[in-house]
């Protein structure tokens, strides 16, 4: 007989824990996966896929606008939010149930409750049954970190966004990261006047500076407001149900929704992983080796829940990783160096590699090419939003050390231009590539 009920058991359905229960389970494994919410995880249920599909919705409201400079007879058009919700929460479930069919297809059971960890090897279920496994995977995610200010319970994450009864008219949302300004877009495009809190001076840092400027500069121009240095001290409702938002530095504002974007942080609450001897980091993340390894050496992590970089695809290579490692003779580790990653702003931004500053800190005089020009398509439609593609240059070897960018779709791009800093091609090689024309990535290979 079986010494454990299961080779491995997974705590979390996210992106990270099902890649790591397939490639286990077609490694020979007997895996289950308990999840209590939906299957799926942040990205595919609220978190980067419903969201881009808002981001999709709401972009149309400058496409129909810019239709008619290029002869298109578009009439006055109204916007129905129940219609875009309700599509988006339709294709979650479809994208949950192909998760589900997948986990299936490949022998992995899914238990549909909260389980907790009780020891080593030992798991309690939500429904009062106990099992053990060999392994024990937790990639529980995160979830919005909602600062403990009087009212708070008055305001929304991004959690609750996809579901709005209707669109506010006037929205603050307090952060300065990705989700904030990927958000305060979205509300903008479908019509909300956008006030955008931070309790710092910068927005979006780990971006390259001057990138992050111009897309100031642009939202600005378009009408979404920032105030900077304003922490939050309370929010109150009036008798119209109207919010008045507190802040340090500024004067209080009125709105009718208010929504925290103010970072994430690991799911380990109620875990047990106390009980098993698992280590935590202040912030309540599972501390982990090269391998996924926790200081339980029957328990990993992959994901969120580390709190190292919270980004899907590195979830799913970290749980490929541990799959590979532990279960399939495989061993082999992340590779965390020259990740790219991308804001789907309005318009979006991305970058890869190291910022100017970061460069100039570790390698002196660097060099530093940039494009700064308005796409042809705004030009036509009288858009006075101008793109910056900079390129970042080691000063001895011309190797590329980060590429930035902003216009159009910027993330497209520079997902193949990161295979290129990846593999640490130089300047001159993209210098010698023929630039395909007419295209905003040509100018990669023009930057003088």
């Amino acid at each position: 007989m079986a010494e454990f009920d299961y080779d491995l058991f997974v705590i979390g359905g996210g992106s990270g824990g099902v890649r790591a229960s397939r490639v286990a389970a077609a490694h020979g494994a007997r895996v289950a996966v308990a999840e209590e919410y939906r299957i799926g995880g942040t990205c595919v249920i609220r978190g980067c896929v419903p969201k881009k599909l808002l981001i999709y919705g709401a972009h149309f409201a400058e496409d129909l606008a810019d239709a008619r400079r290029f002869g298109w007879d578009v009439p006055k058009c109204d916007f129905e939010w129940p219609v875009l919700r309700d599509n988006v929460l339709s294709e979650v479930t479809r994208l949950e149930g192909i998760y589900a069919e997948m986990m299936a297809n490949n022998g992995v059971a899914l238990i549909k409750e909260r389980a907790t960890v009780t020891g080593p090897h030992d798991i309690r279920l939500a429904s009062g049954s106990t099992v053990t496994a060999r392994t024990i995977l937790v990639a529980t995610g995160a979830r919005p970190d909602v600062p403990d200010v009087p009212g708070h319970e008055l305001g929304i994450t991004s959690n609750e966004a996809f579901h709005l009864e209707r669109l506010p008219r006037r929205i603050v949302i307090a952060g300065g990261g990705y989700i904030a300004n990927e958000f305060a877009g979205i509300f903008h495009q479908l019509g909300a006047h956008v006030i955008l809190l931070n309790r710092s001076e910068t927005i979006l840092r780990g971006y390259d500076q001057q990138v992050v400027d111009r897309l100031m500069q642009i939202s600005t121009a378009k009408g979404i407001e920032f105030r900077f240095n304003a922490g939050m001290q309370k929010i109150e409702k009036d008798d119209a149900d109207c919010l008045h938002v507190h802040v340090t530095n500024h004067e209080p504002i009125v709105c009718d929704a208010l929504m925290f974007a103010t970072g994430r942080r690991p799911n380990t609450e109620g875990l047990g992983l106390e009980t098993a001897g698992v280590e935590l980091t202040g912030r309540g993340a599972v501390k982990v080796d090269e391998d996924n390894r926790s200081t339980c050496p029957s328990i990993y992590a992959v994901g969120d829940v580390t709190d190292r970089v919270q980004l899907t695809p590195v979830a799913i290579r970290e749980g490929q990783a541990f799959a590979d490692t532990v279960f399939g003779n495989r061993p082999h580790r992340v590779d965390y160096h020259c990740i790219p990653s991308a804001v789907f702003s309005h318009p979006p931004l991305a970058g890869v590699g190291l910022t100017e500053s970061e460069a100039r800190n570790k390698y002196g005089a660097v060099k530093v090419y940039t494009s700064d020009f308005r796409p042809m398509k705004n030009v036509l439609a009288g858009r006075n939003e101008r793109a910056l593609y900079k390129m970042v240059v080691h000063p001895d070897n011309g190797r590329i050390l980060g590429l930035h960018m902003i216009g159009p779709d910027a993330p497209e791009i520079l997902q193949a231009a990161a295979v290129a800093v990846k593999a640490g091609l130089t300047k001159a090689q993209f210098d010698q590539t023929i630039a395909l024309h007419p295209t905003m990535a040509e100018e990669l290979v023009l930057l003088r």
